[in-house]
């Protein structure tokens, strides 16, 4: 069974004992926990522990190790190539750069780099296909262009779940209202699963438990090493 995932914490509730009842008839010898477990493992990475709240709030943020830019676009300088510099040897040169995006700036990447595959070699959609073909296309993702955010394939699997339910079909527009759907219900939908855990006793699995289990540890490493920096 392939488990939904979803945008609305009001479509998730009204499906949980559905899905939960198919999971049962796909999983023998499983029980609630497992499904709440492995319903766990899609939301989490979109969710952070806050210290200053003692409670989950949503980070659904992706780093982007990759970042091509010119060197003089990249500090707002317009660049003008003429035929006398297309044939010159001197090279514009090139700043790579990590950055932090929203999954909602990533999703519109993604949607980009799909259009600009099709462009590229001037190729359309199918009649029986929709965007959601092209999501996780080796060649589109690893696509680099002039300009623009250089995807990793391994890190993009991760992200499927979410771009199958929230690119659109047709079109080369993410939808913002729809995301903020989303950053609103990603903490609801998680506080649902660790109420689900608490109640079959598995309340040390949940997703509260876990990233403030990793923010501690975060900190601590942190404090080691400017003790060890220091020492």
């Amino acid at each position: 069974m392939k488990i939904p995932f979803y945008l609305s914490f009001r479509e998730f509730e009204n499906d949980y004992y559905n899905n939960l009842e198919i999971w049962f008839e796909n999983n023998q010898n499983t029980n609630e926990t497992d499904f709440l477990l492995a319903v766990k493992e899609f939301y989490k990475p979109y969710l952070c522990y806050s210290f200053a709240d003692d409670k989950l709030q949503t980070e659904a943020l992706i780093e982007v190790k990759n970042c091509f830019f010119s060197f003089l676009e990249n500090y707002g300088i317009s660049f003008h190539i003429d035929e006398k510099t297309k044939n010159s040897k001197t090279k514009i040169n090139s700043v790579s750069e990590a950055k932090t995006i929203s999954m909602m700036d990533y999703a519109q990447c993604v949607l980009d780099k799909i259009y600009t595959y099709f462009q590229q070699y001037q190729i359309s959609m199918k009649e029986n296909e929709t965007v959601l073909n092209y999501i996780n296309n080796y060649e589109i993702i690893t696509l680099r262009e002039k300009n623009g955010y250089c995807l990793d394939y391994d890190m993009h699997q991760k992200t499927i779940p979410f771009l199958k339910v929230y690119l659109p079909r047709f079109g080369s527009t993410v939808d913002i209202s729809l995301y903020r759907d989303f950053y609103c219900s990603a903490v609801k939908i998680a506080d649902f699963i660790d109420q689900k855990l608490k109640a079959v006793e598995a309340f040390d699995q949940s997703i509260y438990t876990e990233l403030k289990s990793e923010a501690v540890m975060k900190i601590h490493m942190r404090g080691h090493s400017f003790l060890t920096i220091c020492n």
